[in-house]
Formats: C-alpha cells, structure tokens, sequence
C-alpha cells in the first residue's frame, strides 16, 4: 500500500487534481471545515502492485493499481479499466469521482476505481483471464476485494466475461462464503448478474439528458424548445456506452446527426442510422467510408465542432480542452465519460451560456444497476421473483370485476397489457428512472437555491454535504 503522489511521476498528469478542483470550488457555496474537506478529496488508499505472467514463451511484468477513495461508505464501488494510458492519477481521479457519484444519486457506496496497464487487443483469451485472475488474487490477499469491502464492476476495456473471471476467483478463494457472488458487478446473468446492467450507464446518460432538456426555462436561454423530439446530436464513442445511450436517445426522439471514433468522424445533418452504422463498421473495421454519411473527418477531433444541439463525449477523459471548446457549436455537453471536458474548457463553454450535464451525475447509470445487483446477490432473490405472480393475478381479478359489473370487454391484448406484472428489467430500468429524474432535479435545485454558476458544481455540492453528513453521522467529525 502507498501513498498517492501524482507528482513522483516521469510525467505529468492532472486528472485527479483537476477532480479536487472541482471540490475547492463548491466548498465556496458550503461551509465545512477544511480539514474535513481535505479528508472529502483524499483518497485513503491506493495499492500500487506488479505481477508476472506467460506470454509465449517469455515473462511480462503488468502493472496495475486498485484505489478506495472514500471508506465513509462501505463497501467501496468502482470499475476496473483495462488500458495501455492507465496511470495511477487517473485511477485516483476515477475513484474520487465514483465517490461523489455515488453520492449524487444517494447510493450508498464509498467510491473506487481499479487500472491494469495493458491494451487487451495484444493478449490472447486465454492470457486476458490468467492477467484478470492474477490481478483478482492480490486484490484478495490485501483485502481489496468483497461483498462488504471493496466491489469492482466493468469499466473501460472490460465487461461480463472479465467480472466472471474476477467471481470464480474469488469464489475459489472464499469457499463457503455464502454472499461470496456480491464481490463483483456487471457478472452475466448466467452468474447472477442483473438484468439491464450493460445498457445502464448509456440509458442514464439518455434520461440525463432528457431532464437536462425538460426544463423550458433553460432551453429558453439557449433557444432550444422543449423535449428532445427533433435535438440534434453528435456522440464519440461507439463502445457500450455512446451505443447505448444513441439507441435511447434515439427512441426518446433525438436525430443523431455525427458519430466520432479513433479512425475518425462521419456526419450527415439529416441523421445516421445507429444500427447501420455498426453494422457498416464491423464488415469495413472503420466508420469512415459510410454512403449515408455526407461528411466524413480522418480527424476524429473535427468530427466534435459540427453543427448540433447536443455533444456527447462518451469516450475517455480530456476531449474537450481549451484548444477546441472555442469551434464547439453545440449548446450543451452531455458527459457520458468520465472527465471529458477539461475544468478550463468547461469555464470557457458556460461562459458562451452552454450547458454541462456532468459526468458523476450523467454516467451514474452503472453504478445504480451495480448496486441493484449488489443487493440481489445478498438477498440471494431476483427481482420480481416473490410479487410478480401475484401482481399479475390480482390485476387479472380485478379486470374480471370491472368486466362482469361494466359490461365492457377487454381484448386479449389490452387485458395483457394490464395484468402484466413487472420483470426485473422493467423494475431495474424504473428504478433507474427514478434515479436519474430525482438526482437531476435535486441538482438543479440546489443551483438555482444558492445562486451556483454552473451544474457540475452544484452536483459536487449535493455531494460534498452529503459526504460531510455521513462523517458527521458516524462521528468521525464533530
């Protein structure tokens, strides 16, 4: 275990400061102590560990890191991101936004974040376990890993196959353990995971987005109407989440108009079909090339400055610098990333009258599901098993009532559609809902009440009081 020095670095790197920045600032709309603001941004522990593994026939050293933010909930809750560009600041950084993520949208989680320093594309199958098992296997001897400790969930480079690995393993090494399944989100359903999980994080991004543009009063001072019906949008990132979150973005009415990736851009202002986009990038390998596009960019980052109402950056962190904010044409950002948009950048684009929606409240979407998976592993009970059934006979009883007294006569499918009870998607994506509606709204209440320039930091005000709360309740704080 060591201590988190970004600066001990050969380079340079400011994510995590730039995460603490965001703090100081809304620590001038509250009136906390600065000492327990100090220990708010912390992170109180970081294991920075190395281990070998086979390649062929020779060694490879992987570096990797597991960060816990924030103990002032337990367990801890973040990904684990599988990535040549993973460093140490960025694995702090991420924590520390997981922690106020959770936060924001009242889960009660400490926030974590985890890196192995490899691009996933070098590594045979076979490889990728035995690196994603090695790694479960230190987590567990340092006691970085648990139902009740320390959760990790996809992120990054990874997804269901890795987070079974990382159960089996643990399983393996806990034997008896009976809620041994809750060290781990984002697990197949196979393996007890949730339905709605891997879609969770593109669906939040959507219904952010969707209260973002509810509000007539703030859509009137960018001059937009109401709704997302007819909202242009350009989104980077075709990986799960800029696929998810253009596919409901899509069915709750918007026009995506730009697709941005690594080999480049594509834009047409009539709109792109998602599906056959993807289908157009898995035969070619490229979305570049696509006859329905009626611009194309080799430079990804011109794809970003096109016309639109709504830029979504769902890709990594630092998009949206100062360098390009100025030839942004969209009038709000929504971030499905995390840190996309530096703090300068952000200054620059509220300063033009746009909107953020940001990331720790927009992409929270993961690890609410996350958590209503958490929850099922420990009750050991899917949701909808013990209600549904009987949801459904007492609609049925009920609608036999009405009929038998009313005279009128329900069609098979309208009796269908009211007797139905609910599945578990259909609850986990209610519950989602609710969520992000309730989250957005407390969010901008809380800027509107204490005159604050901007939603980031209102967020991270929601959040800091929240954080300052719970230290106070366990009377670690006077």
């Amino acid at each position: 275990m060591t201590n988190a020095n970004p600066s001990s670095s050969k380079e340079e790197f400011h994510f995590f400061a730039d995460v603490c920045s965001y703090v100081d600032q809304a620590a001038k709309y509250s009136n906390h102590d600065p000492g327990l603001l100090a220990q708010i941004k912390a992170c109180n522990s970081v294991y920075r560990f190395q281990f070998p593994i086979r390649k062929g026939n020779s060694f490879e050293i992987v570096h990797a890191w597991r960060v816990e933010h924030s103990h002032h909930m337990s367990p801890t809750k973040g990904g684990i991101r599988y990535s040549d560009m993973v460093n140490e600041d960025e694995v702090m950084a991420l924590a520390a936004l997981m922690t106020y993520k959770c936060a924001i949208v009242n889960v009660p989680f400490g926030g974590a974040k985890g890196g192995i320093k490899i691009n996933p594309k070098n590594y045979s199958v076979a490889e990728l376990e035995n690196i994603t098992r090695r790694y479960t296997v230190e987590l567990t001897k340092k006691n970085f890993i648990g139902p009740g400790i320390d959760v990790p969930a996809p992120d990054y480079g990874s997804g269901e196959r890795e987070m079974s690995w990382i159960a089996d393993t643990y399983l393996a090494m806990n034997p008896g353990s009976l809620d041994a399944l809750g060290c781990v989100t984002g697990k197949p359903i196979a393996l007890h995971g949730i339905a709605g999980r891997k879609e969770a994080t593109g669906r939040g991004v959507a219904y952010a987005i969707r209260e973002c543009v509810s509000v007539a009063e703030d859509m009137k001072k960018l001059g937009l109407t109401p709704g997302l019906e007819g909202k242009k949008i350009i989104v980077q990132g075709l990986g799960n989440v800029g696929y998810h979150t253009s596919k409901f973005l899509l069915e709750l009415g918007a026009t995506i108009v730009g697709f941005c990736e690594y080999e480049g851009a594509i834009y047409n202002e009539d709109g792109l079909d998602l599906e056959d986009v993807i289908k157009h990038r898995k035969e070619s390998g490229s979305i570049l090339a696509y006859s329905k596009a009626k611009k194309e960019f080799k430079n990804s980052a011109e794809g970003l400055e096109q016309p639109c109402d709504i830029l979504v950056p769902a890709a990594l962190e630092n998009q949206i610098t100062e360098k390009n904010v100025g030839r942004l044409q969209a009038k709000i950002i929504g971030e499905g990333a995390n840190g996309p948009t530096t703090p300068g950048a952000a200054a620059a684009f509220l300063e033009k009258g746009g909107i953020i929606v940001p990331d720790m409240y927009a992409n929270a979407g993961g690890v609410t599901v996350s958590y209503f998976e958490w929850l099922k592993n420990l009750s050991h009970v899917a949701f909808g098993r013990m209600a549904r059934r009987y949801d459904e006979n007492s609609s049925t009883n009920l609608m036999n009532l009405i009929e038998s007294t009313t005279g009128i006569t329900l069609s098979a499918e309208q009796r269908r559609v009211v007797v139905k009870g609910a599945s578990e998607l259909e609850l986990v994506n209610s519950g989602l809902e609710d969520t992000m509606v309730r989250s957005y709204h407390e969010i901008r209440e809380k800027k509107m009440q204490r005159n604050i320039d901007s939603l980031r930091t209102a967020a991270f005000v929601v959040a800091v009081d929240k954080i300052a709360t719970s230290y106070s309740n366990m009377g670690i704080w006077p």
